[in-house]
């Protein structure tokens, strides 16, 4: 069960999944970086925010762009180091919006996005990184490019709009084992000389790491229940 929001915990439920990312890791052999923790901060306030900012924690994801602009240009204001990663699902006519506030933007996943990324930057003079995403379960309501679409759209973001593509960002079915699809991104990162990869939740970010994940995406395990 879920534990309610408590500030004073955060610090400590932060320390706890490092802790067992690295027993995970240890358990399988693996000696290679532990992925970094994106702690997913969606529905919380900036109130709730800040403890754990001030504990030292900078990288966090937000799934809205709208909910975003609410809270976080005070609070990067506050704490420049911060790393903000948009992991939602993101309107073309919310492209420039994103490219101002967001580091990383995780959920490219198709040409007329990229393209309204790339207009973005040029007029900004801004340049966050960028994470395809990919639909790994072919889920029709999901987001995220095509299997058959990944190389053509890859091509297109870093050949012809010289976007900064890191790497890719899936989100594998409910009902399916996740390690299957985070093997599958890894070997599709691979495959296309991408050294970054975002898989793994609150359920499953231990497998995600043993998976060759770079990035894991939690936000009940530390936040505790969500607003409604």
């Amino acid at each position: 069960m879920t534990e309610p929001y408590r500030p004073e915990a955060l610090a400590g439920n932060l320390a706890h999944i490092s802790k067992s990312i690295d027993a995970a890791m240890t358990e399988h052999g693996l000696e290679t970086p532990r992925p970094q923790v994106i702690a997913v901060s969606k529905r919380f306030h900036a109130d709730h925010i800040r403890p754990l900012l001030e504990a030292g924690h900078h990288v966090f994801g937000e799934n809205r762009v709208q909910e975003a602009q609410e809270k976080w240009p005070a609070l990067k204001a506050e704490f420049p180091k911060t790393e903000l990663h948009l992991i939602g699902q993101l309107q073309s006519n919310k492209a420039e919006e994103a490219v101002a506030l967001f580091d990383v933007i995780q959920t490219v996943d198709r040409p007329k996005l990229a393209r309204k990324l790339k207009d973005a930057v040029d007029k900004l003079d801004r340049h966050p990184t960028f994470f395809l995403q990919v639909n790994t379960g072919n889920e029709p309501q999901k987001g995220g490019a095509a299997l058959h679409d990944l190389a053509d759209l890859l091509a297109y973001c870093r050949d012809e709009l010289a976007l900064d593509i890191a790497g890719l960002m899936c989100i594998p079915p409910a009902d399916d084992d996740p390690a299957l699809h985070f093997a599958l991104l890894n070997k599709l990162a691979r495959r296309h000389g991408l050294a970054k990869l975002s898989m793994g939740m609150s359920a499953d970010y231990e497998i995600a790491a043993v998976m060759g994940a770079t990035y894991v995406r939690v936000g009940t395990a530390i936040f505790g229940t969500r607003p409604s």
